[in-house]
C-alpha cells in the first residue's frame, strides 16, 4: 500500500510490498492486541508465531530499495544467507527480477532439535523500475548479503529539470 512520508521537507510516496503470509502475520498481531503486554506469552512456551508456521522462506521476500537517479536506476536487495552463485538476476526494459535460494545440508546426527527456526527455500522478487533502462549495460555487485544493481536509463527517460517562466 502507498503511504506518504516526509523526507527533507518534501513528500514522497513509498510503496510497501504485500507479504505472502500477511494473513498469518495479521492473526499474530490480532492476538497480541487482544492480549496486551504479553499476557499470553507464558502460555506459548516457545511456540512460533503464526507467520513462522508458514512454508519456509515464503513471505520473506528480499527487502528492496529502488533509487531513481538522473541517469541511472540503482536497485539494492537484502538477501542474507544466499550465496552469490545461488542468485539469478534478469533485467527487462522496465523491471528487475531477482531469484534466489538458500540451501541446507542436513548433517545433524546427534540429538534432536530443541528449536529449529532457520528457514530454507527459494524466492522470486520482481520490481518495476521508474523508467526504461539499458538492459545491456546493467552491472551487479554482491557484498555482505546485499545485492546492488546499477542500470543506466536510456536517454529519453532521464529526468530533466524544467524551468518555470
Amino acid at each position: 500500500m502507498a503511504k506518504q512520508e516526509k523526507k527533507s521537507g518534501k513528500e514522497i510516496e513509498v510503496s510497501r510490498p504485500a507479504h505472502v503470509i500477511s494473513p498469518f502475520e495479521d492473526m499474530d498481531r490480532w492476538f497480541q492486541g487482544f492480549f496486551p503486554h504479553g499476557l499470553m506469552r507464558p502460555f506459548r512456551m516457545g511456540w512460533p508465531s503464526w507467520g513462522e508456521l508458514a512454508v519456509p522462506f515464503e513471505g520473506r521476500m528480499p527487502k528492496v530499495d529502488v533509487i531513481d537517479r538522473d541517469d541511472e536506476v540503482v536497485v539494492r536487495a537484502e538477501v542474507p544467507g544466499v550465496e552469490k552463485d545461488d542468485l539469478e538476476i534478469s533485467v527487462s526494459d522496465n523491471s528487475v527480477t531477482i531469484k534466489g535460494e538458500t540451501k541446507h545440508e542436513e548433517k545433524e546426527e546427534k540429538g534432536a532439535y530443541y528449536r529449529s527456526e532457520i528457514s530454507r527455500g527459494a524466492f522470486t522478487r520482481t520490481v518495476v523500475l521508474p523508467g526504461i533502462v539499458a538492459t545491456d549495460k546493467a552491472k551487479a555487485k554482491f557484498k555482505d548479503g546485499v545485492l546492488e544493481l546499477t542500470i543506466p536509463k536510456i536517454e529519453k527517460t532521464r529526468r530533466r529539470t524544467i524551468k518555470i517562466d
